[in-house]
């Protein structure tokens, strides 16, 4: 979610590579006077296929996704509702895979998981990532994980700061000197993606539900 904007325009000059496997198939077949090769054709086919795939995922991965994946944790429900996005690369044209869900789940059953590798980046580049495992209730077993925090130091604070919120209650955390960070109302003006995102709107029922007592 850091990284957006670039796949908005990809997919202009990717849409005219698609374009351009049948023009080019064309352009030999007027030349030669004659219908084309099998094998030219499955290549065009086949390389047209493949641009207009990429084209439509970096597209709607960069403009489908909300602005920002809110996770709210409630104290007096001991529940953690978390906004995410889901999406299918293998499947980019699907609807039913592509989309915001919402899902509840019981604070006693998370665990915060710290992984740090070394990607392929040249000569080699650290990436570090905290996310939250979803556990089997009464056991260790792993049923679902998503993302929390970039890096370990963040997530070690973040974690932190859940915790002491649902130990002890707002009381216990931290006084901040400004705001927190509202990525609805963010200057979105100088990011196509951002500006074509959908904001951040909780289903009504979640949305009472997340912020009230039982």
């Amino acid at each position: 979610m850091r990284v957006r904007g670039v796949g908005v325009w990809l997919t202009p000059f990717i849409c005219l590579l698609s374009l351009g496997f049948p023009a080019t198939l064309v352009a030999f077949a007027i030349k030669d006077n004659n219908a084309p090769s099998v094998s030219l054709v499955l290549v065009a086919l086949l390389g047209f296929i493949t641009a207009s795939w990429l084209g439509t995922y970096f597209w709607r991965r960069d403009t489908n996704a909300p602005r920002d994946e809110p996770i709210r944790f409630n104290r007096a429900r001991r529940k953690v509702y978390v906004y995410r996005f889901h999406h299918d690369g293998l499947r980019p044209f699907s609807r039913t895979l592509w989309g915001v869900r919402v899902d509840v789940l019981d604070w006693d059953d998370l665990r915060a998981e710290a992984c740090s590798i070394y990607g392929p980046m040249g000569s080699g580049g650290l990436i570090e990532t905290v996310t939250l495992a979803v556990v089997k209730p009464g056991t260790h077993q792993v049923i679902d994980r998503f993302h929390f925090a970039h890096e370990i130091q963040q997530g070690e604070m973040y974690w932190a700061m859940a915790q002491l919120f649902m130990q002890q209650g707002p009381q216990a955390l931290p006084t901040f000197p400004r705001p927190p960070r509202d990525w609805n109302n963010e200057d979105v003006r100088f990011n196509l993606a951002r500006r074509l995102a959908p904001k951040v709107q909780w289903p009504a029922d979640i949305d009472l539900q997340s912020r009230t007592a039982p």
